[in-house]
């Protein structure tokens, strides 16, 4: 799951040489989208090179999110991803220093998905933040009372 910002490109996979989209998109709130063909892509990154350099640097975006979420994964304790994961959609909501909701809906099943875990364990780890007032749970929103509390979680290091 990621979120995309207005303004953002999304859905090139026709850059990559993939005759279809390997996702869904879901909009979060009213929104516009631009959309053409897959077949007009090569006549337009011709008249407009701009267009395939855009393309280019937001997959290499989001090679390098999936990197860090792999790593993530791969040797992260899941309090950390967790932590994570919550800061990043705190920072793609938009807010500075200080207590934040995120700005969209977003469920505990959302976060397991986005951190390779299960919602049961993603459940407790939030609970008992929510006990220690890090955090702030209701149906289908998270608000992050203590942020700097939670990249301390996020950057402890392993055990």
């Amino acid at each position: 799951m990621r979120i995309v910002e207005p303004g953002e490109l999304y859905g090139v996979a026709v850059a990559l040489g993939r005759s279809d989209y390997p996702a869904s998109a879901i909009a979060l709130e009213e929104s516009i989208t631009l959309v053409w063909p897959s077949s007009a892509w090569e006549g337009m990154v011709r008249r407009v090179p701009l267009l395939a350099a855009n393309a280019l640097q937001t997959m290499g975006q989001r090679i390098q999110e999936a990197h860090t979420q792999v790593r993530e994964v791969s040797t992260e304790e899941v309090e950390r991803r967790v932590a994570h994961a919550l800061l990043r959609l705190v920072d793609a909501s938009g807010h500075g220093p200080g207590e934040a909701n995120i700005g969209y809906p977003i469920t505990r099943q959302d976060i397991a998905e986005m951190t390779g875990t299960t919602l049961y364990t993603v459940s407790r780890i939030l609970s008992g933040w929510e006990q220690r007032g890090l955090v702030v749970g209701g149906r289908e929103k998270i608000s992050v009372k203590e942020p700097d509390r939670l990249r301390e979680i996020a950057e402890r290091p392993a055990e």
